[in-house]
């Protein structure tokens, strides 16, 4: 069996764990394919997609240094639980957008939920090496990089058909089922999602300026969390999807086919690239080379008008990219110790997620003057350019990876 599916079977509280946050995930995408589609359908306009994944994303970068000083001083279990159920209530809230006067409400749901995320994201990542074992990292790490590329395929495919099928309204109930579910599951892990800690802890603030002390005096960490803001840059293509499919002659399904490609290659990215993992060399190059192809991924994809071809080089730029997120989380999560993990994930999650955020409202700002392809080329070639700045800094003096449990 292989190493991956056998901590599955073995472990219970990795299998739950990593379910809850498969569901969670699934979820997300049941909110945000429908609603990037009727956004525009009661509006008229694509700017409303994106300034709704704009706040999705901007809200969690703001929030990530503080919600990541939570997940290092209060129980992980009970943030995840909060988390799923805030998340829950949120996406009935979307069953109120009906008009354009309303689509504001879609704003708010959509910044609460983002809210939500920002505390579920780091807790969740810091957990992880507190229900495996030692030498069952690896591959918890392999399964749980797939994770958000499997419920994106499964997630966004199925938002797709379902709303095209059945319209939106009906996809945001079933989201904010699946978030209780995925609160079930937490709540069914047995193991300590952090280790003992001793001591008075520090006020917030003194807590994040000391992640932010140990990131700089670690220059491989220091690059680590850098380094997902390349694909961040570039991830403003995910607000010309809606418009993207139907000019290829795709409609809402399209719309969903777009992003389920996404996700099939963040699924797949971590299991080609896993074997990077235990060669020491390949790290920091593997982490160049993922972001360029990234770049030049979108840049075929911005030339082509094939829809299939377009949705195959959609696959090949997030195959880089989940890897990409893969060997960076590993080494986080191996060499951060145990008390500053979520704080140091925070600190990552805010920069990915700002660098996204940022994409986002640039893109959407010239979404409805400029052809989508355009825009796409111009995504592509930002992230290259951020590659190319980020090699020539991380890979001047190489570190050595010493991967130890924190």
């Amino acid at each position: 069996m292989p190493p991956a599916l056998s901590v599955l079977t073995r472990n219970r509280d990795f299998r739950s764990l990593f379910t809850a946050d498969l569901i969670g995930l699934g979820a997300d995408w049941f909110v945000m394919i429908p609603l990037l589609t009727l956004l525009p359908q009661l509006t008229g306009s694509g700017l409303w997609g994106g300034l709704a994944l704009a706040a999705d994303q901007g809200l969690m970068a703001l929030l990530l240094p503080y919600t990541g000083t939570i997940a290092d001083r209060f129980d992980r279990r009970r943030i995840l639980i909060a988390a799923d159920l805030a998340m829950a209530a949120c996406a009935l809230l979307l069953l109120l957008v009906r008009t354009e006067a309303t689509a504001w409400i879609a704003l708010v749901a959509v910044g609460a939920i983002a809210v939500a995320k920002a505390f579920f994201s780091p807790a969740a990542q810091a957990a992880l090496p507190n229900v495996v074992d030692a030498e069952d990292l690896p591959a918890a790490n392999t399964l749980a990089g797939s994770a958000w590329g499997t419920m994106l395929v499964i997630g966004a495919s199925l938002g797709g058909i379902a709303s095209e099928a059945f319209g939106a309204y009906p996809c945001f109930a079933l989201a904010s089922a699946l978030l209780l579910f995925s609160a079930v599951q937490v709540w069914r892990v047995r193991r300590p999602l952090q280790a003992e800690r001793t001591g008075v802890p520090a006020p917030a603030f003194a807590a994040i300026a000391e992640a932010l002390r140990y990131i700089r005096r670690h220059p491989r960490i220091a690059s680590l969390v850098t380094v997902k803001s390349a694909v961040g840059l570039g991830n403003g293509v995910l607000t010309v999807f809606p418009l993207l499919a139907p000019l290829l002659g795709a409609g809402p399904l399209g719309t969903g086919l777009l992003f389920a490609a996404r996700g099939l290659g963040a699924l797949i990215g971590p299991i080609v690239l896993r074997r990077a993992l235990s060669h020491r060399a390949w790290l920091l190059p593997g982490l160049a080379v993922s972001m360029s192809l990234y770049g030049l991924a979108y840049l075929g994809v911005s030339l082509v008008t094939w829809f299939p071809l377009v949705l195959a080089g959609v696959v090949l730029a997030h195959l880089a990219a989940g890897g990409n997120w893969m060997m960076s989380n590993y080494v986080l999560q191996a060499e951060v110790p145990d008390e500053l993990r979520g704080r140091v994930f925070a600190t990552d999650f805010m920069l990915a997620t700002l660098s996204v955020a940022v994409s986002q409202l640039a893109v959407g700002a010239f979404v409805d003057r400029i052809d989508p392809r355009v825009l796409i080329a111009a995504c592509g070639a930002v992230t290259l350019l951020y590659s190319g700045g980020w090699a020539l800094v991380a890979l001047r003096r190489p570190p050595e990876v010493e991967v130890s449990r924190g």
